[in-house]
């Protein structure tokens, strides 16, 4: 493992500035500088991205900004004891201690525990005086060393209380409070156990017995059960959901944002217990039914519908793309008229007594069976899963049960949002409701479970069903009529959105759309959702794939991380990953988006326009057996867009930009 810190990387008494941001981008430019980062300009914008959402100024004059960024090479510390002093957030003034912490987006579990192991230390009053008493680099790095040493370190006072079986003897005077919390922040490296720790020893001076869960990046010990049903009230100090908060179902609750519990442990903690005396304080909603509760008031309608959709279509996506290519199978090793022979084969024929027509046709019937199966499942998994998003568990069987009622009634993949919403949302309310003690247990497995099945299901047989049963045949009519400019429209529209954010919410929802209608395509009858998908996966090729070729072509526009992303974009493209073109994306998005999006846009329309057609949801190149016979269109549109793509990036990293990416020098920092 290599060194986190080493004297290079630590500046004493330095003039870095008088803002956070100057400050990061010089310990930023000093990563770099070390053969640490690949682009110094984009570790800072990282660092000061997470800096914009939390201030990472914490009591006792410290500051510890970090991220996680693609730049970085190896999880690094730079540190810097400041003269002037910089003013980090903190709500006791400004800091002259500053720690940055810069992590690799796939930094291993052994590496961000010893971030975290200094991220606690850090709320150590002889620790960080040592730091400041230090006469060289060389001794801040040793002091360094010692907190972050791979060896047994005493648990922090208070921060695991006793099983039961080992509690201390009972003493005269009133029972001790006991507190559990929780905390957790978005990168999980410095917040995280911070807070946990400033928890623990508050509640160590103040006499209270105090249990902390963190979970952060380097790993999460889960709370003994028993600790959490002996607390009188629960603490989240939390910036990011509670993972599996219906542990801590009917404890009254204190959420925070998570540097209220390095900044404000005492007054957190005398909140919890005046919570614990009081009938009327908020508590954890019964089960696990309402894990984003707590936050619902800041989060929109808009927010939460967004949130439900995309998680209901990345549950649903893996059944649609092992059913597509397993029906795509299907049709290659059977012939076209399988879904013809395929049940009589099934139910007629075995392995041992195989059809007519040969042991491929029968492997081929299997294939098209099983992906038909799971394709039967598209629309309530789409619906249990949205219904999931706004209720947990609780919400799945109602959501899967409308999403069934809505095939059943023919009003599909709009049925399966509208069945899913009123699931999620009326297991949702169900769960907020204050029942007795008693009957706790029963709402998450029994009562919401089947008040929400009979509300949402309902509601579709009664009212919802049958009017967007009309809307669906309208539209497949629609859509199997199109031709010529309003279908090169169409296409040209699905492929901007599959390039306009690379995976995103846009890039989901043409990729839904599509997915969508392939359970009603039919190659005699309706093959335009087929065309429809053909276009999707086209488009989304192309960002990769254009990137890949840009990077071969024009490599001296490109940093040597972009060049090395670039090769496997071949790949990813080849595959339809659009997430092959984040990085560039990320790096330079005003380059690199708008020219993905004309390419992609270009390949849509031609994809439409040739009547190429897909009956795979996934697999690029590779599923070319699932074209019928337009898949050479299909690859002389992708070819099409991907050149158009490449070119553009290319003249506008080449003629808008000043200069080529990386060619700046790095900025020097104050000695």
């Amino acid at each position: 493992m290599s060194e986190l810190i080493t004297a290079e990387l630590v500046l004493l008494d330095a003039d870095l500035g008088n803002s956070t941001s100057e400050v990061i981008e010089k310990l930023a430019s000093l990563v770099a500088e070390q053969g640490r980062a690949t682009d110094a300009g984009a570790l800072a914008a990282d660092g000061k991205a997470r800096e914009a959402k939390t201030a990472t100024g914490v009591p006792g004059g410290i500051a510890i900004p970090h991220c996680r960024s693609a730049a970085v090479t190896e999880p690094t510390l730079a540190m810097a004891r400041l003269n002037p002093k910089v003013d980090f957030g903190a709500k006791d003034g400004e800091a002259d201690l500053v720690f940055f912490i810069a992590a690799p987006d796939g930094a291993d579990q052994a590496h961000l525990k010893l971030l975290s192991k200094l991220a606690r230390a850090l709320v150590k009053k002889s620790f960080t005086g040592s730091l400041r008493e230090a006469q060289s680099e060389a001794e801040i790095v040793e002091l360094v060393r010692e907190v972050v040493a791979d060896k047994p370190a005493a648990a922090p006072a208070a921060a695991a209380a006793p099983a039961a079986s080992e509690a201390p003897a009972a003493t005269a005077g009133p029972k001790k409070k006991s507190i559990v919390a929780v905390t957790a922040c978005p990168t999980g490296i410095a917040h995280t156990y911070m807070a946990a720790d400033s928890l623990a020893q508050t509640a160590e001076e103040m006499g209270v017995e105090f249990a902390v869960e963190t979970q952060g990046s380097s790993g999460s010990t889960p709370l003994d059960p028993a600790v959490i049903e002996a607390a009188d009230a629960v603490i989240f100090a939390v910036d990011v959901d509670v993972r599996d908060r219906g542990r801590f179902a009917g404890k009254p609750v204190i959420q925070v944002p998570v540097k209220r519990g390095i900044d404000e442990p005492e007054k957190l903690i005398n909140d919890a217990i005046a919570a614990s005396e009081d009938p009327q304080a908020r508590r954890v909603p019964a089960g696990p039914a309402a894990s984003t509760e707590e936050n619902k008031d800041n989060e929109s309608f808009g927010a939460g519908l967004k949130r439900a959709l995309l998680t209901g279509v990345s549950y649903m996506i893996p059944f649609v793309a092992g059913g597509g290519l397993l029906i795509a199978l299907g049709f290659l090793f059977g012939g076209y008229d399988i879904t013809d022979v395929a049940d009589k084969y099934l139910t007629e024929n075995t392995l041992f007594n195989l059809p007519d027509a040969g042991f491929m046709a029968y492997i081929g019937a299997v294939a098209f069976k099983i992906g038909n199966l799971s394709m039967g499942f598209l629309i309530p998994a789409l619906a249990g899963y949205i219904a999931y998003a706004y209720a947990d568990r609780p919400g799945i069987a109602p959501g899967f049960t409308a999403g069934a009622v809505a095939g059943f009634m023919g009003a599909g993949f709009i049925g399966g949002i509208v069945g899913g919403l009123i699931a999620g949302l009326a297991c949702r309310w169900i769960g907020s409701w204050n029942v007795p003690r008693w009957m706790r247990g029963l709402m998450p497995v029994v009562i919401t479970p089947l008040l929400g099945s009979i509300i949402a299901s309902g509601l579709m047989f009664l009212f919802l069903g049958g009017p967007i049963a009309k809307l669906t045949e309208a539209l497949n009519s629609w859509l199997s009529g199109m031709s010529g400019a309003a279908a090169a429209v169409l296409g040209l529209i699905l492929g901007l959105m599959m390039a306009a954010d690379l995976g995103g919410p846009i890039n989901k929802v043409a990729y839904s759309f599509a997915v969508a209608g392939l359970g009603t395509a039919s190659l005699a009858d309706n093959p335009a959702p087929m065309m429809i998908m053909a276009a999707v996966m086209a488009a989304g090729m192309v960002p990769p794939l254009a990137l890949a070729l840009a990077t071969t072509v024009a490599s001296k526009l490109f940093t040597e991380a972009e060049r090395e992303n670039g090769k496997a974009a071949w790949l990813l493209g080849a595959a339809f990953i659009s997430e092959g073109a984040i990085p560039f994306a990320a790096a330079d998005p005003l380059r690199v988006i708008p020219a993905s999006m004309v390419g992609a846009g270009v390949t849509g329309s031609l994809i439409m326009s040739f009547h190429v057609i897909s009956q795979a949801p996934h697999g690029g190149i590779f599923v070319f057996f699932a074209m019928n016979n337009t898949w050479p269109l299909f690859l002389l549109a992708t070819l099409i867009g991907t050149v158009i793509s490449a070119v553009l990036v290319i003249v506008l990293k080449k003629y808008v930009r000043k200069a080529p990416v990386g060619a700046a020098e790095p900025a020097k920092v104050a000695a």
